[in-house]
């Protein structure tokens, strides 16, 4: 039995529910904040404990030379959006704990969700306005019927470059080739635990080898990087993260440890979250040669290459060091809400104006006048934690 399995069970055996009681309070809170301070990349000594930062900033440069991009895109601050993700549905063949409440939640009849068509029109209309980034979401994206069909009429959107993915990477494997040719060019998959048990008990269901199935297939099919997201929660998982690196070293995969974010039904609390510097530091004492990636200023991670690594390890520092700044990503909700902040409670709808009849410009003007109330950041952590946010399922990845 791997060591890590049997930590599991000898954890299983004395803590019945996932919850704050659940967790080791062996480690406080660590100060992760240096924003303002500049990155630098260097290489990381193995016994030391260094924080490495990234410094968001503004960027006038990110638009696009070969097409004009409309003010709807830009808020008060300046910063242009990009980047939209699109939730295709609130359902999902998992039910993990960070995702959704154990009491599961109430999802919206099928009729008030947008179809086919809707998406495509409003992606286009977002597109058209200097979007070039489209990333589908969920639920799981993949258990829509349409799917591909819906990545073959999104990648054939003039100006959009990249067209992306997170998925749970279930069913996956089988549909990849496929969707590959209707145009999906970037994927993530969502892997919390290399245990199998400890999958099981994660996501209430079986199929933890069907997902390195579908991470194996993604590498057999080129895509490069193959990224795998992976939450990092105290006491669960946190003994796994150099087993995560180690998928780095033969493959080009890039490993996204995330710190655990509060949503509405996932039981936060502060004793779950593993900071960014403590795993950061936990990486640099097992593998040398770590150095640091210099990050486009609208990145949220802080990516990093190892030495004889053919892939890559980044950290997504949302609760210690968040990029608000530098924050170009936009939210369509499976709904038609259309949602500018991840966790800012502040959703208008899309659908109903669009069903109403609503034209191209009545639609601009409303999106516009939501990026145009965006805030300078989020909150901090502890007060997202109070903050009534609808859960992660419905939301979207």
């Amino acid at each position: 039995m791997r060591p890590s399995t049997f930590r599991f069970f000898q954890w299983h055996l004395s803590h019945k529910s996932f919850s704050s009681a659940s967790f080791s309070s062996r480690a406080s809170l660590l100060s992760a904040s240096s924003s303002g301070q500049n990155t630098t990349t260097s290489q990381l000594n193995g016994s030391s404990s260094k924080m490495y930062s990234t410094s968001c900033e503004t960027l006038s440069e990110d638009s696009p030379k070969d097409k004009p991009i409309s003010d709807m895109l830009i808020d008060s601050f300046g910063r242009l959006h990009t980047y939209l993700r699109i939730s295709l549905t609130e359902r999902c063949n998992l039910r993990c704990h960070y995702c959704m409440p154990a009491e599961g939640v109430e999802l919206t009849p099928s009729p008030q969700l947008l179809s086919q068509d809707e998406i495509v029109r409003l992606a286009s209309l977002f597109v058209s306005s200097g979007v070039n980034k489209i990333r589908l979401t969920g639920g799981e994206p993949t258990i829509r019927k349409d799917i591909e069909e819906l990545c073959l009429q999104l990648s054939s959107l003039k100006g959009l470059k990249t067209l992306a993915m997170t998925t749970n990477g279930i069913t996956l494997g089988k549909k990849l080739p496929k969707l590959k040719d209707s145009g999906l060019n970037l994927v993530n998959i969502s892997l919390d635990t290399l245990v199998p048990a400890k999958f099981e008990f994660m996501t209430r269901r079986k199929g933890h080898q069907r997902v390195m199935e579908s991470i194996d297939a993604a590498v057999e099919l080129g895509y490069n990087p193959v990224k795998v997201n992976c939450v990092v929660m105290r006491g669960f998982n946190d003994d796994e993260i150099c087993d995560f690196v180690e998928l780095t070293r033969e493959r080009p995969i890039n490993v996204r440890f995330i710190e655990f974010m509060p949503f509405d039904g996932n039981v936060w609390n502060v004793k779950k979250l593993v900071p960014y510097a403590e795993m950061l530091d936990k990486v640099g004492k097992q593998f040398t040669g770590l150095q640091r990636i210099q990050d486009h200023p609208t990145e949220t991670a802080k990516n990093f290459r190892i030495d004889g690594h053919q892939g890559s390890v980044s950290f997504i520092t949302s609760m210690t060091e968040h990029f608000c700044a530098g924050c170009n990503r936009l939210r369509l909700l499976a709904d038609g809400n259309f949602k500018v902040c991840l966790f800012g409670p502040s959703e208008v709808s899309l659908r109903d104006p669009l069903r109403l009849g609503e034209g191209d410009d009545k639609l601009r003007e409303i999106i516009g006048a939501a990026v145009k109330r965006k805030k300078a950041s989020h909150a901090g952590m502890f007060d997202i934690a109070k903050t009534p946010n609808r859960p992660m399922i419905h939301i979207g990845g």
